[in-house]
């Protein structure tokens, strides 16, 4: 089994420590560094290439995501998973868009990294055939109940990526009065289709509910808020 080789970027030494045993516990991934900054940790992953970075954002010298996007501008075939306290739906959003895998927001359990990384290590692996990949078995990874923070009930239906329906739930939960599906994919850089299909099944899972505001004339429009009795839990 040929390791996976992690380096992390993170500056508190005692949270570096725990995610570095925690990595090594899981098969085959191998810590080969701990960076503490950000022009330290682009050298290093121009020296040992890792396979994935495991990535603060909030560094004492420097960004997470202004190194992320250094790390894509000189196409650095590296993977990044997010470990951190940065949980605005901004942030998330430029994340996604400079190609994190996966974003976790500190506080965090500790079982949550570890089946990130148990997810990731299944796409490795997926990806490394030499053959056409089936949309079946990208759905079975992107579908996974493994993968919910926010606690979603059951497997995620097709086309329901649980990053993209984090991005929206975080949108939401910092909120103060209910928005359109215009104003949140505005906001958020998406399409309106697709804002809705998610917000829809945010709906359903009782996670957000719908306030019907009403015009002169034709269908009431639709605006959409967390439900606080389940939003956040």
């Amino acid at each position: 089994m040929k390791p996976v080789k992690v380096l992390i970027v993170e500056d508190d030494p005692m949270v570096a420590s725990i995610n570095k045993k925690l990595t090594e516990k899981v098969e085959p991934f191998r810590v080969v560094d701990i960076s503490t900054s950000e022009k330290d940790a682009l050298e290093q992953i121009q020296q040992l290439v890792p396979d994935l970075i495991l990535l603060d954002i909030y560094l004492a010298n420097g960004n997470g995501l202004n190194l992320l996007q250094k790390i894509r501008k000189l196409d650095i075939p590296a993977d990044v998973i997010l470990v951190t306290a940065a949980k605005d739906s901004k942030t998330i959003a430029q994340s996604m868009r400079y190609g994190a895998i996966d974003f976790i927001i500190k506080p965090f359990d500790l079982e949550r990294l570890e089946k990130s990384l148990k997810n990731y290590y299944k796409l490795r692996l997926l990806l490394d055939k030499e053959k056409d990949i089936k949309q079946s078995e990208l759905d079975k990874l992107s579908q996974t109940t493994d993968n919910q923070p926010l606690n979603y009930q059951g497997v995620l239906p097709k086309g329901v990526h649980v990053l993209t329906l984090d991005q929206i739930m975080v949108y939401l939960l910092k909120q103060n009065k209910p928005l359109s599906c215009e104003q949140i994919a505005s906001e958020l850089s998406m399409s309106k289709i697709t804002v809705w299909r998610y917000l829809e099944y945010l709906v359903e899972q009782g996670k957000v509910k719908i306030e019907l505001v009403y015009g002169t004339v034709g269908r009431p429009s639709k605006r959409y808020y967390v439900n606080e009795d389940q939003g956040g839990k």
